[in-house]
């Protein structure tokens, strides 16, 4: 799904409850990253978030905003890979207050990945979960997009886990969103988009965006990932 097609998405869901929380978990993402490589992006084992990864950097560079580019945990990092693909998850033992660990499941989150979750956590780190279902990991995160599986008839919202008045999490649900099909992939898309978006809305150096924008729209972005 490129860029046009995600902003045509995001456009025929304007209004709708979906959107909104969507723009509430991608507002999360913006407020909780601080400093350059404080966000760490991890999947699964079987998982890893490339395209999120790769569509974070980008929009990082079109809201100048470094903060918002990705460090990608790696589960398993090839011998003689690129410094930026060969971090693991030791990385994550090294958290620590004032970053962002946002953890990207489409599968069952290993109690390995969960036991270094609940760590972080406990040093101070702020958890963002991005899952199909409520489960441990969601309990885990201070803020958790639910993304059913499209046309499951068992899948009946797309929601948003997020603090309560007393501090306890709760969900946000959207009976509409299963009809819309969505897939995981998409919803992705519709995050790093709404945070680009969120973040060029207060960025700092707006004529420097868009020319970022006209010159990859001429060469094409960097390809760092």
């Amino acid at each position: 799904m490129d860029a046009a097609a995600v902003q045509l998405l995001r456009e025929l869901l304007a209004g709708d409850p979906l959107m909104g929380r969507t723009e509430e978990f991608a507002d999360s993402l913006n407020r909780s990253v601080s400093t350059p490589g404080g966000l760490l992006l991890v999947g699964t084992p079987t998982e890893e978030p490339w395209h999120l990864a790769a569509h974070l950097d980008d929009e990082s560079r079109f809201a100048d905003l470094p903060e918002l580019s990705p460090t990608l945990v790696r589960w398993q990092p090839p011998a003689g890979a690129p410094a930026h693909l060969s971090i693991g998850l030791e990385r994550i033992e090294h958290a620590s207050r004032g970053e962002t660990l946002f953890v990207v499941a489409p599968d069952a989150a290993p109690d390995e990945l969960l036991e270094r979750v609940a760590d972080a956590k406990r040093i101070g780190a702020t958890i963002l979960t991005m899952g199909t279902d409520e489960d441990e990991l969601t309990g885990l995160a201070h803020d958790a997009l639910i993304v059913p599986t499209p046309f499951d008839p068992n899948a009946t919202t797309l929601g948003v886990m997020s603090p309560s008045a007393d501090g306890q999490a709760s969900t946000g649900v959207d009976a509409h969103a299963a009809t819309l099909g969505l897939s995981f992939d998409a919803a992705q898309h519709l995050v790093s988009m709404t945070a680009g978006q969120m973040s060029r809305g207060r960025g700092r150096r707006d004529v420097r965006s868009r020319l970022a924008r006209l010159i990859d729209g001429i060469t094409g972005p960097p390809t760092k990932w």
